[in-house]
């Protein structure tokens, strides 16, 4: 509910600090005296529609502030959005200036759709200047599922949540559609690259290199041999030889070592060094021997790195690239040909939910029927209590095309306040007079079951007097037993209901201002007098008391 409204060089009101309780809390005044400031800044807060009019004359900046008594569980909205949860207050504020106009929650700065989504919680407005939330269709079936929650509210809520496997299912379909209807072109252009790149048989990443510096030696094989050769016939190759000549230091060296032990590692190392270069000697001379210029071998060669070098030129100009776009291709490939397998399943799949969903929504809807037709005669009912006895009130359900998220019906409330017209869309029919009891009457039904806080009604009594006065005060009274109701009135009947009673008075000194008191006592009962007569007199003072007596 709302606890608190703050207001500051806001229109004609340089500041106001204005506390509602728990109840019905009525504001009167004058004709002109600005009471319905109040109703429009508690809009305000929540709307997207902001004019920098609002400032007040001379004023850079206009600031309206509100403070809930918080029962509903937003604690994840708030994290979500980075706000502090304050606990049982929140407080929403929006400060209006000529360039910029910010709302904030807890003091963190929030966005239109916030502001939204907690209005739905905590405020129901219904002015003649708006649209109310009873008139929007697509509220009408939420309305009728929380009056009847205890009668078919668990087999909603299972179809709710076999819905959503099943928009799941239709979501991964889709995207599996998508990828098996990818243009065959696509498909046979990735088959055409793997084909290309398996039938090349690529044995590695480095084959081109390994093959070019085979091709170098081929190319190369006579100067190889006559230079191997040489460098062979040079080590070890006649009498003169280096390996001869190394002999014979050796033979030296061993018997210097016999002599003195510590030429031993190095007789050691020269040894090894001998018998390494003996090694040499021998793979040379085999190299040599063994090296021969194959040109079949050399046009195999050029022929495997033209295929290669093709492949490297269409395909990323490495066998690397190659090879990854071949691994890429095989891996797309192998997405739609197992969309195409996986579309058979979950078409299966959905195909079963889809049975089971019909069988719930056929059994909610017969529900809803049976219900809207119970609701229909209990709104009608209050109609008539509210001086609305011509008026007839249906509630409509019709099929929609397919499974949505809250079954197979469209509902909608129809009515008809004129004998001689047919029943049409609520939003289409109440007129200005009409509206705030139409919306009085649904209200009180469903006053257990939804979950609004605060009802404002602006100027409900509009067009009524009488008999029909004092029913809309009763109806009111009863929803204030379970509501914050807040009211703008002209009645005196209705304002005597209040547990709060807010008087808005406009002064025109050296300024326009407005005012607003909290009226007690004696002040109460003048404003009642005023409200019934015009004149403040003792017959009308009587009828105050009178009223305030009941």
């Amino acid at each position: 509910m709302i606890k608190q409204l703050k207001l500051k060089n806001y229109i004609l009101i340089d500041e106001l600090c204005a506390n509602f309780d728990k109840g019905l809390n009525v504001i009167t005044g004058e004709t002109g005296a600005g009471k319905s400031i109040l109703l429009n800044a508690i809009d305000l807060v929540f709307s997207n529609r902001v004019s920098k009019d609002v400032i007040k004359t001379g004023c850079d900046k206009a600031l309206i502030e509100i403070i809930l008594e918080n029962h509903h569980d937003v604690s994840e909205i708030f994290e979500q959005n980075g706000i502090d949860d304050c606990g049982e207050e929140i407080t929403i504020s929006k400060e209006i200036t000529q360039n910029s106009v910010r709302s904030r929650i807890n003091g963190t700065m929030v966005n239109q759709e916030l502001l939204k989504r907690l209005r739905t919680l905590f405020v129901d407005i219904h002015s003649q200047h708006q649209t109310y939330t009873f008139l929007q269709p697509q509220y009408h079936i939420t309305l009728l599922d929380a009056y009847a929650k205890d009668f078919y509210g668990e087999t909603l809520a299972k179809y709710k949540k076999l819905y959503k496997e099943y928009s799941n299912l239709q979501k991964q379909l889709s995207e599996a559609q998508g990828t098996a209807n990818a243009a065959q072109s696509q498909i046979d252009f990735l088959k055409f690259e793997i084909n290309e790149i398996e039938d090349a048989q690529i044995t590695s990443a480095n084959e081109d290199t390994e093959l070019e510096n085979e091709l170098e030696v081929l190319n190369n094989a006579e100067k190889l041999k006559e230079l191997t050769g040489s460098a062979y016939w040079t080590i070890n190759g006649d009498d003169e030889s280096i390996i001869e000549t190394l002999s014979k230091i050796k033979n030296d060296l061993s018997k210097a070592a016999g002599y003195d032990p510590k030429l031993e590692d190095i007789n050691n190392d020269f040894i090894a060094v001998n018998e390494s270069l003996r090694d040499i000697a021998s793979y040379l001379r085999d190299y040599s021997q063994n090296l021969n210029s194959d040109e079949q071998r050399l046009n195999d060669i050029q022929e495997r790195l033209f295929v290669l070098d093709k492949l490297k030129r269409k395909y990323g100009g490495s066998l690397e690239a190659v090879q990854k776009t071949y691994n890429d291709a095989s891996e797309e490939l192998s997405k739609i040909e197992f969309s195409t397998k996986n579309i058979e399943e979950l078409t299966s799949k959905i195909n079963t939910l889809k049975d089971e969903l019909m069988q719930l929504a056929q059994l909610i809807s017969k529900s809803r029927s049976d219900y809207a037709k119970v609701l229909s005669v209990l709104i009608q009912d209050k109609l008539e209590v509210l001086e609305l006895p011509k008026s007839r009130f249906e509630i409509r359900i019709t099929p929609k095309d397919d499974l949505l998220p809250d079954g197979i019906d469209n509902v909608e409330f129809m009515i008809s306040t004129n004998v001689s017209e047919d029943l049409k869309p609520l939003a289409k029919v109440a007129s200005g007079g009409e509206i705030s009891r139409v919306m009085l009457a649904i209200k009180s039904i469903f006053a257990n079951t939804d979950d609004i806080d605060t009802v404002i009604f602006d100027e409900i009594d509009t067009g009524i007097s009488g008999h029909a006065a004092q029913s809309v005060a009763d109806e009111i009274e009863n929803l204030s037993k379970s509501h914050q109701v807040i009211v703008i009135t002209h009645q005196p009947i209705i304002a005597s209901k209040a547990d709060k009673h807010f008087y808005v008075r406009k002064s025109q000194e050296d300024e326009t201002k407005v005012e607003v008191y909290v009226l007690q006592g004696e002040n109460r009962i003048k404003a009642l007098a005023e409200l019934a007569g015009g004149d403040i007199n003792d017959r009308s003072i009587e009828f105050a008391k009178s009223l305030l007596a009941k």
